[in-house]
């Protein structure tokens, strides 16, 4: 070996390769830590996430609670009900009166 080939060898041993295992060893831990971080993060997003969708359900159950009480359902499903028996007695003295129509233009 040349004077040229042991130096390279040498500096190569010396510093390259220390270099490189200490640029391997800081992206490992680097990768290892952010995607610790990312995980801690999604725990919690899936945690909000959760109290978001309980705190939804009890503001929607209040909402159901104090905005249309029984009695007043009630009272709309007797008035939706006599609304609709008088609209069907209506169709059907409708019906009754084009069958009559039609059994007259048959004689």
């Amino acid at each position: 070996m040349s004077l040229l080939s042991q130096d390279l060898a040498w500096w190569i041993m010396v510093f390259d390769l220390p270099a490189m295992a200490g640029l391997f060893v800081y992206i490992w831990r680097t990768r290892r830590d952010s995607e610790q971080a990312v995980s801690h993060m999604r725990d919690i997003v899936e945690t909000r996430n959760a109290q978001f969708r309980e705190a939804l359900s009890s503001f929607k159950l209040e909402v159901a609670k104090s905005y249309a009480s029984i009695g007043d359902m009630k009272e709309l499903e007797v008035r939706l009900v006599s609304h609709l028996l008088r609209i069907e007695a209506k169709l059907d003295r409708t019906a009754m009166k084009t069958e009559a129509l039609q059994a007259r233009d048959k004689v």
